[in-house]
């Protein structure tokens, strides 16, 4: 078969590669009415194509003219309305799904999914100022995504969450948390997981503290012995250790 070269990502648009000596482009409507590649025989073709509930409609062509459209049709995960009700027995206020594509595929998705608000046909600057909105209104973000059009938000969010699997590497080294497996599940995990991970944190901190304090009032009223001092400390130290390996328990419940 022939292979294509010098792949390119057009953030928001498509794709496009070379073939055979030519460059092909495979994207949306935006993408070909910017190259001038829009014709009435398009326009009545892609509205009840782009219509059609939960498939997906990309152009193929060259900057000449276009020479085909792929349709195609995402499938729900089978998990996926389960983490929703998980996240908000988490005590996630808001769900948003930010996407760039058409608003009747994106609306079927959000509906069977049972998510708050959705918004389509977004660029990676609609989703970096979406996001920049609901930390200003909410505080606390997490953003979920695996494309490089989902870079720009992913940094600017409180946490940036790539699923790793199957992200770009664009999404993959902004983000905060990388899931390496392909399952959305991770992602309460993820969230149960740093609720305990700073739990154990404060109690090491805590614990530390009084620790120290107490053999402070007793070196003050010269009952401790330097002995004593090298107890404590190590004993300490030990303490922390032991009380951070509990994160490696897989306990599914926060705290």
């Amino acid at each position: 078969g022939t292979l294509a070269r010098t792949f390119e990502i057009l953030e928001g648009r498509g794709v496009s590669a070379e073939v055979e000596g030519r460059r092909v482009y495979v994207g949306n409507r935006r993408l070909f009415a910017e190259m001038g590649n829009t014709s009435s025989e398009l326009d009545a073709l892609l509205p009840p194509v782009e219509e059609g509930g939960s498939r997906i409609v990309s152009i193929v062509g060259t900057s000449n003219g276009v020479a085909g459209i792929l349709e195609m049709e995402d499938e729900i995960r089978a998990e996926a309305r389960d983490v929703m009700q998980r996240l908000r027995s988490l005590g996630v206020e808001h769900v948003v799904m930010l996407t760039g594509d058409h608003a009747d595929v994106a609306k079927e998705t959000g509906r069977a999914v049972g998510i708050d608000e959705v918004l389509s046909g977004l660029l990676p600057d609609d989703k970096l100022e979406k996001v920049r909105e609901l930390v200003n209104s909410y505080g606390t973000v997490a953003m979920v995504g695996d494309g490089v059009n989902d870079a720009p938000a992913l940094a600017l969010s409180s946490v940036g969450i790539a699923m790793g699997a199957a992200g770009s590497p664009a999404a993959i080294e902004t983000a905060d948390v990388a899931l390496m497996a392909e399952d959305l599940q991770r992602v309460p995990e993820a969230i149960v997981l740093g609720r305990r991970m700073v739990s154990v944190i404060r109690q090491n901190v805590v614990a530390s503290l009084a620790i120290k304090a107490g053999f402070l009032i007793a070196a003050t009223a010269g009952f401790a012995t330097l002995w004593m001092a090298v107890a404590a400390d190590m004993g300490t130290t030990l303490l922390v250790i032991g009380n951070g390996l509990r994160l490696l328990r897989n306990n599914d419940t926060a705290g």
